[in-house]
């Protein structure tokens, strides 16, 4: 069975997510509480690294953060996104990033799936940030929304074996070194 992100019913603020256990992880979305366990699958940490790897060696004017750090947008929205670029350092404070990241990259599970599509990307819309991209990593796919007159159109969807052209960066990357895949020059897998 496939365990799924709790919910819990009251409407929580920061200061209650201050007083929780250290060794839980929780996320706050329009003050509904998100139990984040359990921990990612291997697939997915290797994403991540490949996004982070990515950014060390391209990205050099702005700092890029793994989960779980915390984005605290504000009272009642308090994330741990699973990669984000954060180039404002006045957000950077030694416990929390404060305010709207740059980009943000979640790596879907069955358990985050809906919550990644449907109340973070609500809750990064309206605040700011300029990229969001979705993974799917069983799938071997993204789907990408970049902000345009503060709203998210309709998704770009990006297959494994294509190359992915930032719009908050000037950075490409290609997709299948993402995915750890190997690519021919046909662009079939090998």
């Amino acid at each position: 069975m496939v365990g799924l992100a709790i919910k819990k019913d009251k409407r929580y603020t920061y200061q209650d997510y201050l007083t929780w256990p250290d060794d839980e992880r929780w996320e706050i979305i329009d003050g509904a509480a998100y139990n984040m366990s359990p921990a990612p699958k291997v697939k997915h940490q290797r994403i991540v690294s490949r996004f982070d790897y990515e950014f060390t060696s391209k990205l050099k004017e702005c700092l890029h953060f793994i989960a779980p750090t915390d984005v605290v947008f504000d009272d009642f929205n308090i994330v741990q996104p699973d990669f984000f670029v954060v180039c404002d350092r006045d957000r950077i404070t030694e416990d929390n990033i404060r305010g709207a990241p740059d980009l943000i990259v979640e790596v879907v599970s069955p358990a985050t799936e809906l919550k990644d599509r449907r109340e973070k990307k609500v809750l990064y819309e309206q605040s700011g940030v300029k990229e969001y991209i979705i993974v799917f990593p069983e799938r071997e796919y993204l789907e990408r929304y970049c902000l345009k007159d503060n709203q998210y159109g309709a998704p770009e969807i990006f297959n494994w074996d294509e190359v992915l052209k930032l719009c908050a960066f000037e950075i490409e990357i290609n997709l299948w070194d993402i995915f750890e895949k190997e690519r021919e020059e046909t662009g079939k897998e090998k």
